[in-house]
């Protein structure tokens, strides 16, 4: 390995919202969800190259089919790294956990080049709206706990913040306060990362 090599900052690539679905020809608002999703792929590797972790951050599926998940699965193929995968509103947890398994992509902490990264589910079965149980709040102060060197990741689906839009305010992560609660006794927490809003937002917090 090159020095350069050695130097390069780690890769890390979200892929949130594809909607996929079971017929080939699927679309959602006029967009067939698996040719963008290959078309994504395709501009990714094209100008970023081979990442180091995939982070899909929930609505893997539209129709909530083991054939959609099986469908992203194979797509992820043309990447070299693990992923790991979430649910998000439209997912059927079981479904997605079934399939996410035999990609070996169940894993709900990750360390990898010098960070830590963990996966929660805000997914609440029949809702748009998201949520964290107690047990998943649990589980990232006890991750957290646990290495408390390492800066760490945080993914969800939900959007825990005011992202400036009413209607969305309504079907964002509902206990949002619990989760910065948990978040901000742990100062290794770097970023927090979602999906479910169909666009890019970014803020600083406490910063």
């Amino acid at each position: 390995m090159t020095t350069k090599e050695e130097a390069r900052p780690l890769r890390v690539l979200q892929l949130t919202d594809p909607h996929l679905m079971a017929r080939a020809d699927g679309d959602l608002l006029g967009v067939r969800t698996r040719e963008s999703l290959q078309a994504v792929i395709a501009e990714v590797l094209k100008v970023h190259g081979q990442p180091d972790l995939i982070l899909a951050t929930g609505d893997l599926a539209q129709d909530g089919s083991v054939e959609a998940y099986r469908v992203f699965g194979e797509s992820l193929k043309v990447f070299s790294c693990p992923s790991v995968w979430i649910a998000g509103n439209h997912d059927h947890a079981d479904n997605l956990a079934k399939v996410a398994g035999k990609y070996d992509a169940c894993d709900r902490h990750v360390i990898r080049g010098g960070w830590q990264f963990v996966m929660l589910d805000s997914s609440v079965p029949g809702k748009v709206f998201g949520a964290l149980a107690d047990s998943e709040l649990d589980f990232l102060a006890e991750t957290l706990e646990q290495h408390p060197d390492l800066p760490a990741v945080v993914a969800l689906h939900h959007h825990p913040v005011d992202i400036g839009s009413d209607w969305m305010e309504k079907i964002g992560l509902t206990n949002r306060d619990a989760f910065w609660q948990v978040v901000d006794r742990f100062p290794q927490v770097r970023i927090v990362l979602w999906g479910h809003i169909h666009q890019e937002h970014e803020r600083e917090r406490n910063g």
